[in-house]
Order: C-alpha cells, then sequence, then structure tokens
C-alpha cells in the first residue's frame, strides 16, 4: 500500500448526481471530468456484455453504464486506496453490488483479477502526459492521475489484450498529441483501430481529445466519426453535448473541473 497516500487528508468529499438514483462520491484528488463523461457515453455497453473499467477512480464510468445501460456484469479495477473507498462507496450508495465488482488492484497485473481473456468491453480515462511531460505534481495522488507514473499506454494494451475474448474492444481518451502513439501501441498487441472520433472546445478551434476503439483481433479499417463540438456559438453546451449528458444535471464549471475521474 501507497504509505504516502494514506497520510494525505481527503479534501472537499461529496456527492455528486450522474443521473436519476445515481450518484457518486466524489473528492478534489478524484472526482471526473467532460473527459469521463464522454469516454461512458462513446465505449456504451450493450446489455449482455461483459465489462471492465480500467482504473475506475472513483467510479464514474462504471456508474454510468450501469445507470444508462445495465450490461451483465461491470468489473472496475482500481489502485489507489482512496479513489477504490469512494468508489466503493458509490456503488454501495446506489445498490449496485450485484452488478458491478470494485476491485483494488493494478492492471499492470490484471490477470490476477481477470484469468483469461473473456470480456467483451473495456474501458480506460488514462493519465494523459508521459513521466518527464509537464509540470510534476507534489502531491502523489495527483501525479498518478495525470502522468503515467502507474499506467502507460502499453499498460493499457496489455491490459486489453488479456482480459478481451476475439473480437471484445477496448475504448479509451487521450489526447491527439498521443494519437499515433496509440495507434502503434494498440497494434503491436494485437488491438486493431476501428473507431475514432476527435473532440472540440469549440467550432473554430484544435482537438484537445480524441476518442479510440481498438478491437482485439480486429481486421485493418479505422471509421473516423465526426468531430463533436463541446459548446456551440453562444458559449454553452452544443445539442449533441445536451444529448450526451442526458438527466444528468450540473453546471458547465463542473464539466471542465481540473481534477480526474
Amino acid at each position: 500500500e501507497n504509505s504516502t497516500e494514506r497520510r494525505k487528508p481527503v479534501e472537499n468529499l461529496h456527492w455528486e448526481p450522474l443521473a436519476p438514483a445515481c450518484r457518486v462520491l466524489v473528492s478534489r484528488e478524484h472526482t471526473f471530468n467532460t473527459d469521463t463523461i464522454l469516454l461512458a457515453h462513446f465505449a456504451a455497453p450493450k446489455h449482455k456484455e461483459r465489462c471492465i473499467d480500467l482504473g475506475t477512480g472513483c467510479g464514474t464510468i462504471s456508474l454510468l453504464w450501469q445507470a444508462n445501460y445495465a450490461p451483465r456484469h461491470i468489473t472496475a479495477v482500481e489502485l489507489g486506496e482512496q479513489a477504490f473507498s469512494q468508489a466503493l462507496r458509490s456503488v454501495s450508495e446506489n445498490g449496485y453490488e450485484e452488478n458491478i465488482e470494485v476491485i483494488r488492484g493494478d492492471i499492470r497485473e490484471i490477470k490476477k483479477i481477470i484469468p483469461h481473456p473473456t470480456l467483451d468491453l473495456a474501458a480506460c480515462n488514462p493519465p494523459y502526459k508521459a513521466v518527464g511531460a509537464g509540470l510534476r505534481n507534489p502531491d502523489e495522488r495527483m501525479e498518478n492521475a495525470r502522468h503515467e507514473c502507474t499506467c502507460t499506454l502499453e499498460d493499457v494494451a496489455k491490459a486489453g489484450r488479456d482480459v478481451l475474448r476475439f473480437g471484445g474492444r477496448l475504448c479509451l481518451c487521450q489526447r491527439p498529441e498521443r494519437l499515433a502513439d496509440a495507434m502503434n501501441v494498440f497494434r503491436s498487441y494485437g488491438l486493431e483501430p476501428k473507431r475514432l472520433r476527435l473532440v472540440q472546445q469549440r467550432i473554430n478551434t484544435a482537438p484537445s481529445l480524441f476518442l479510440l476503439e481498438v478491437r482485439r483481433g480486429g481486421k485493418p479499417g479505422l471509421s473516423v466519426l465526426p468531430t463533436l463540438i463541446i459548446e456551440d456559438e453562444n458559449g454553452g453546451f452544443s445539442a449533441e453535448m445536451l444529448e450526451i449528458y442526458g438527466n444528468y444535471k450540473f453546471g458547465h464549471e463542473g464539466g471542465r473541473a481540473d481534477g480526474r475521474k
């Protein structure tokens, strides 16, 4: 266990609504943002699918999946002690214990949790910066959330290969500057890029995010979806963003939270 994490106090622990009759316990260190909501929607599971949320954080993606799509089963894996605790409490609060299993574990040792490649869907909202890129954060929890200290693109690819059945799919979000890296890494692990969507804040800005689906054993052929625009010409959410958010009610500033998951 991480003794540094245990010693640090948890700041601003409170509940946030996600959907009707569904809420998530967040803190300054372990929260969620617009990227999390977009990935949960992009990676929407089918009703009978068996899913895994790699690095679930406070559990937002797993909770949204269960609230909106009710797949057969969701395994939510989280390494950090505090984030795991928040996810566990959120699952219990919503009465999802039979549907979502929260496991404290390392995706780099995913075979200890899922011994065989049997799952239909995996999702991961990984750290966006490679180690050594950008400013470092003295708070270890925040540092791990932003830099690839405990979760690299290769770690995600290995985990996806190890848990997904043939034809199973893995979805993730990342910054556009990492797109070439992601394509190369996933292909090297037998995960073929199949679906790509860029996300822009406004119509006249460069993309700030990409959403990517790769498929284990998939044939070459990438479908590039229309770019998702977050804001309309008046600075509010676009019609598509409002549709994606659905019944999730919170202010625009909440969707631009600085914290990760």
